[in-house]
């Protein structure tokens, strides 16, 4: 059985700004990394049951680069997405509006290289990145 993570923020935007950045490519180019060094140069997405998406996401030297893409399970406007990345694992992502915040709660399955903990931090410094992007671009 795999291990389930889960990251949480809230955000201090409506639901319907948090969605848009979250799921739009000029956007995710934007926010798409876990730390200052990478990137995400290019991104695509097609939001629907059954669309694919991909983000890649590159060391900003060259160093290292992999494409993170998916397929879409379910998708309802600015409350869940669920997906499954291309080696099988499943993520699923809520967005629940409270007020003029969105509380956003993200749990996917962890995969076997990468400890616990490096990919809860990851995936954590990501939506932190997310965050600060949607509330500094009003």
């Amino acid at each position: 059985m795999k291990t389930t993570i889960t990251v949480e923020s809230t955000v201090n935007a409506p639901v319907a700004k948090v969605w848009e950045y979250w799921t739009s490519p000029k956007h995710i180019t934007q926010w798409n990394n876990a730390s200052d060094d990478w990137h995400t140069p290019y991104a695509e997405n097609d939001l629907r049951i059954g669309g694919k998406f991909i983000s890649r996401m590159e060391a900003k030297d060259g160093s290292f680069g992999f494409d993170f893409k998916g397929v879409y399970d379910e998708v309802e406007e600015n409350k869940t997405i669920v997906y499954t990345l291309e080696d099988g694992r499943k993520v699923a992502i809520t967005f629940i509006s409270e007020g003029g915040s969105t509380e956003i709660t993200e749990s996917f399955e962890a995969e076997d290289i990468n400890s616990i903990e490096l990919q809860q931090g990851g995936w954590q410094a990501i939506l932190n990145n997310f965050k600060k992007h949607v509330e500094t671009s009003i």
